[in-house]
């Protein structure tokens, strides 16, 4: 049994190490930014419209969430998407004593390190909330949820504000509200992808509540109720935009660029709410080529 768990261990490590490209394959930068387009693509967009000398940093920390969010995609074994997780922890401890391995995000986070002072505390709340969400796929109430994107989504915006050199406490207070909507929104967004797995993701105390069974959500069953469930959702993810839009006022610092993310959240909500919260609705099959514009336009009327 020791001797097979070993064996399993070195060819996950083996695999990792050949899943994520040396860099005598592809520049580290290049590859940070590729993964992102693939994986991420209405935050690649974002990412885009940073300052040039922001935007390879903000590559990277973004790479990195990737990384570790698509570990729960990739296996449905626990045993080996554990091993995946320890692969990271262990990687980022060897980021910060600057003895990366040779793979191309953590080169890139290495290199990024020596011109931005960032938390490590921030990336190891990614990996732990990630491998805590693996344990226990379902959200008993909001609140769970607001809990998991805080830790899931705002600590990207707090790393950006550190490559942008802002320390605040209250425009973090901000970030903190965004990133709570970008999370909830990105739970309504992966409803659908979750039920063709025969997951539920959708808090249980909603469902409950509004008489939603598992079944009519895991066969794609547009419904009053489920389309409550997701108005009570996104009535809170609105709700922590629009804090976050009041707390903006308070600060003299052009935030435009960083917290661009907000503008996909707004589009989406409103999409939403034009489609009456039904999230099985046609109209989100289409995919939205304004989405540049609408970003670049926010950016130059700092909107955000």
């Amino acid at each position: 049994m020791i001797k097979s768990s070993l064996l399993l261990r070195n060819d996950v490590i083996k695999n990792l190490r050949n899943s994520i490209s040396t860099v005598g394959k592809q520049n580290p930068t290049q590859y940070c930014m590729e993964l992102v387009r693939k994986y991420d693509y209405e935050n690649y967009l974002c990412t885009l419209l940073l300052p040039k000398n922001l935007r390879a940093a903000a590559f990277a920390i973004r790479a990195f969430n990737v990384e570790i969010a698509v570990i729960q995609d990739q296996t449905s074994e626990i045993t080996i998407s554990g091993m995946r997780y320890n692969f990271w922890n262990d990687t980022l401890k060897k980021i910060y004593n600057n003895k990366p391995p040779e793979a191309p995000v953590p080169l890139e986070l290495t290199r990024v390190l020596q011109n931005h002072k960032l938390s490590k505390h921030y990336f190891q709340r990614l990996l732990d909330a990630r491998w805590k969400k693996w344990q226990s796929v379902s959200f008993n109430d909001i609140s769970v949820i607001e809990q998991y994107s805080e830790d899931t989504v705002s600590p990207i915006n707090y790393l950006l504000l550190q490559i942008k050199g802002i320390q605040n406490i209250h425009i973090d207070h901000m970030a903190s509200h965004l990133g709570k909507a970008q999370g909830i929104v990105t739970t309504i967004r992966s409803v659908p992808y979750h039920a063709r797995r025969r997951t539920i993701i959708l808090p249980k105390d909603l469902l409950i509540d509004h008489g939603v069974s598992s079944e009519s959500v895991f066969r794609g069953e547009s419904s009053k109720e489920l389309s409550d469930v997701i108005f009570a959702l996104a009535s809170r993810a609105n709700q922590h935009l629009k804090k976050a839009r009041s707390l903006k006022k308070n600060f003299k610092e052009n935030l435009s660029d960083i917290f661009l993310p907000a503008v996909n959240v707004e589009r989406y909500l409103a999409k939403l709410q034009r489609a009456n919260f039904d999230i099985y609705s046609r109209t989100f099959n289409k995919r939205e080529n304004m989405i540049p514009f609408h970003l670049l336009l926010a950016k130059v009327l700092s909107k955000w």
